[in-house]
C-alpha cells in the first residue's frame, strides 16, 4: 500500500505529461495542415499516374467521351485546354479514382492503324477521341449514358492567361494595393490544370524507360512546383534511372538480398558517361514519344541539358540528369513559399515590376533573371528589424540526420525540412503594399559595389570578387547567382528601384480616388508598371557626350542645310588653284570609297567560305 502511495505521484506526473505530448502532437499536427515538399511532389506524382489527356474535336465532345470512358472506372474530375496549331487543338485532362482504372482506359486503347508504316505505336497517356465505327457503338454509348449522371466539367480552357487589358480591368476594380497585389498573385500563376500538365509529362518520360529502368523517376522542379511558376513557364525536369528520391539512400528499406543485379562498368568519366546516355534520351525521345518535337541536345553546358517542345501540351521542357542543387533549390523555395502568405504575392509583383521595366529579359544576357530577383525578395524578408523568413544558416542547424542530402557531385544540400524544429516565428504584421514600398526603398539605398548579398546568413556580406552584384548561391556557396549581371544593368537596377518607391510612395499618399475614378484610371500598381520609354533614366557615368559628333566627320553636302552662295574670286589663277585642290579631293575620296567597298566583298567572301569549311 505504502509503495502505491509512493507511486501515485509519480503516475500523475506521468499522466500529465502524456496529455501535454498528445496535445503538441495535434497542434503540430493542425500546423501541418499542408503538405511538406517531397509529400507535395509525391501526391502530384500519384495524381498524374490516375490521369490521362484525350484529344478531341472540341469541348462539345465531353458528355460523349465521359460516356464512353466511365466505363473503365469512376472519373474524379475532367478538366478543358486548347493548344493554339495551325487549328486550334482541344484536348480533356480526365482523372479516374485508382491508378488501376487509368491504365485500364490505356491499355483498351487501339493503335492508329494510318500510321502503322510510318509511326512507332507507343503506350503512353496521351490519347485521340475518334468517332464510333457503326450503330452499336452509338447504342452502347446511349444506353450507358442513361444509367449514370454525367459529372460536370471543371474547367474551360483552362491554361488560357489572362489577357493584359483584362487583367488591367481587373486590377483597376480592386479595393486598395493590397488587394491589387492580392489579384495579380492569383490571375497570373500557375493554376491547378498546369502542374497537372507538367506531371503527365514527366510521367511519359518516366514510362517510356521503365522497361529497362524499372525504377526510373522523372521529378519536376523549378518553377513549376515550388509555387513561383506563373502561367506559360517551362518545365524543368530530372531523370534518375535508380528510383531513390535524390540525396537519399533507400536500400536500407529493401529487404537484404543476397542476389546483385549484374551492372555494365563505365570506363569513362562522369561527365562524359551523363552527355551519351543524354544523347541516347534525346534520340528516343525524338523517334518514339508522341507529342514530342524540336529536341535540343545542349550536352556542352555546365548541366547539360536536353531541350523540347510537347505540342499536346503547349509546354517547352528542360530534362536534365545531374541537376540535383536546382532540385533541393526547389524544395528550399518551396518553403519559404509556404511559411508565410505573402512571400509569393510580392515576388510576383517585383519580377512583373522588373519585366514592365525591362530589368529582365527572355534570351540569356546581362540581365537579372527571376531566380535572382527571388533571392532578392528572400534576403529583403529576412533582413528586416522584423523578419518574414528565417535564415539558411538557421534551417541547417535545425536539420537532423533525416534531413541530411548530399549530391553526388558532394555539395551539401542538407537543411531541416520540418519547420516546427526551426522555431522561427515572425512578428511582423506589414501589409503586402507596405513591404513593397520598403523593398524598393531598401534597394535604393543597397551598396551593390562593395557588398554581397547571403541567404545561408540572412545579412550582408564583403564582396569576394570585382562583379557588378554579388548573390552567394543558397546550395553552392561559392558560386555567384547574378555573375551574368552587368554593371549598367545594376545601375539601371538600383535607378529603377529608386524610381518605383518615389511612385509607390506618392500612390499611397494619394490614394483618395472615388470608385467610379478608380475604374477610369490608372493607380496603384498599373502606374508602377506603366513604363513609357521617355521616362526611362540612364546614368550618365555609363552615357557621357562625346567630345566630336559623328556627323562632324562626314560631307554634308546632301543634307538639306542651304548651300552657301558661290565665291568670285578676282583673280583666276587663283580660281584654278582651288578648282585643282577640289578635283584632287574628289578623286582621293572616289579612290578611298573604291577601296573600302572591296575590302569588303573581300572579307565577306572569306567570312562566307570559312562558315562553309565549318559546315
Amino acid at each position: 500500500m505504502n509503495t502505491l502511495m509512493r507511486l501515485s505521484p509519480q503516475l500523475h506526473h506521468w499522466r500529465t505529461y502524456c496529455i501535454k505530448q498528445c496535445a503538441a502532437a495535434g497542434t503540430e499536427a493542425a500546423a501541418r495542415g499542408k503538405p511538406n515538399y517531397e509529400e507535395f511532389i509525391d501526391s502530384r506524382q500519384q495524381q498524374a499516374q490516375r490521369s490521362i489527356v484525350v484529344q478531341v474535336s472540341s469541348e462539345k465532345s465531353y458528355n460523349e467521351l465521359y460516356n464512353y470512358c466511365s466505363r473503365f472506372g469512376r472519373i474524379v474530375t475532367v478538366q478543358h485546354y486548347s493548344v493554339q496549331h495551325e487549328d486550334e487543338l482541344h484536348y480533356m485532362l480526365l482523372e479516374y479514382a485508382s491508378a488501376g482504372e487509368a491504365s485500364a482506359a490505356i491499355s483498351s486503347s487501339a493503335y492508329n492503324a494510318e500510321l502503322s508504316g510510318s509511326g512507332v505505336p507507343v503506350r503512353s497517356p496521351f490519347l485521340w477521341f475518334r468517332a464510333p465505327t457503326g450503330g452499336a457503338g452509338r447504342r452502347g454509348q446511349a444506353k450507358l449514358a442513361a444509367n449514370q449522371k454525367t459529372l460536370a466539367l471543371h474547367t474551360v480552357n483552362g491554361t488560357r492567361s489572362l489577357s493584359h487589358e483584362a487583367l488591367k480591368e481587373l486590377l483597376r476594380g480592386a479595393a486598395g494595393i493590397d488587394q491589387q497585389l492580392n489579384l495579380l498573385y492569383e490571375q497570373t500563376r500557375l493554376n491547378e490544370l498546369g502542374v497537372r500538365m507538367r506531371f503527365i509529362a514527366a510521367l511519359q518520360v518516366e514510362q517510356a524507360i521503365s522497361g529497362m529502368f524499372p525504377d526510373a523517376l522523372a521529378q519536376p522542379f523549378g518553377s513549376s512546383v515550388n509555387g513561383f511558376g506563373k502561367m506559360g513557364c517551362d518545365l524543368d525536369l530530372i531523370l534518375r534511372f535508380d528510383g531513390k528520391t535524390p540525396g537519399t539512400d533507400q536500400d536500407s528499406q529493401r529487404e537484404a538480398s543476397r542476389l546483385i543485379y549484374h551492372t555494365k562498368e563505365n570506363l569513362s568519366n562522369g561527365r562524359s558517361q551523363t552527355q551519351r546516355q543524354m544523347e541516347c534520351i534525346g534520340d528516343m525521345l525524338h523517334l518514339f514519344l508522341p507529342g514530342v518535337c524540336h529536341v535540343r541536345r545542349i550536352l556542352q553546358a555546365r548541366v547539360p541539358i536536353i531541350k523540347y517542345h510537347h505540342e499536346h501540351l503547349d509546354l517547352e521542357i528542360d530534362l536534365s540528369m545531374s541537376n540535383l542543387t536546382g532540385f533541393f533549390m526547389s524544395e528550399l523555395l518551396y518553403m519559404f513559399g509556404e511559411m508565410d502568405p505573402r512571400v509569393r504575392p510580392l515576388t510576383f509583383c517585383v519580377r512583373r515590376w522588373a519585366q514592365s521595366c525591362g530589368l529582365t529579359n527572355p534570351s540569356p544576357g546581362r540581365w537579372i533573371t527571376n531566380f535572382s530577383l527571388t533571392c532578392l525578395v528572400m534576403f529583403f524578408l529576412q533582413q528586416m528589424r522584423q523578419p518574414i523568413l528565417p535564415s539558411i544558416g538557421a534551417m541547417v542547424k535545425a536539420a537532423n540526420t533525416a534531413d541530411i542530402r548530399v549530391t553526388e557531385d558532394g555539395i551539401n544540400c542538407t537543411f531541416a525540412r520540418d519547420m516546427e524544429r526551426v522555431r522561427f516565428q515572425s512578428r511582423n504584421t506589414s501589409s503586402l503594399s507596405e513591404l513593397l514600398l520598403q523593398f524598393f526603398e531598401f534597394y535604393s539605398q543597397f551598396d551593390f559595389h562593395n557588398r554581397a548579398i547571403s541567404l545561408n546568413e540572412g545579412r550582408a556580406l564583403a564582396k569576394p570578387d570585382h562583379s557588378a552584384m554579388y548573390i552567394v548561391n543558397p546550395l553552392e556557396q561559392l558560386l555567384n547567382v547574378s555573375k551574368n549581371v552587368s554593371l549598367e544593368e545594376c545601375e539601371r537596377l538600383r535607378i529603377e528601384v529608386r524610381n518605383a518607391a518615389w511612385m509607390l510612395e506618392s500612390e499611397v499618399e494619394n490614394a483618395t480616388l472615388s470608385e467610379s475614378e478608380r475604374r477610369e484610371q490608372s493607380w496603384g500598381l498599373l502606374n508602377l508598371f506603366k513604363h513609357p520609354e521617355k521616362s526611362v533614366i540612364r546614368p550618365n557615368m555609363f552615357f557621357k557626350p562625346r567630345m566630336v559628333e559623328v556627323s562632324d566627320l562626314f560631307d554634308k553636302s546632301q543634307t538639306s542645310a542651304p548651300t552657301p552662295p558661290p565665291v568670285n574670286y578676282k583673280n583666276s589663277t587663283v580660281r584654278q588653284q582651288v578648282q585643282s585642290i577640289k578635283a584632287a579631293a574628289r578623286s582621293e575620296l572616289k579612290q578611298l570609297r573604291e577601296s573600302s567597298t572591296t575590302t569588303t566583298t573581300t572579307a565577306t567572301a572569306t567570312s562566307a567560305a570559312k562558315t562553309k569549311r565549318s559546315r
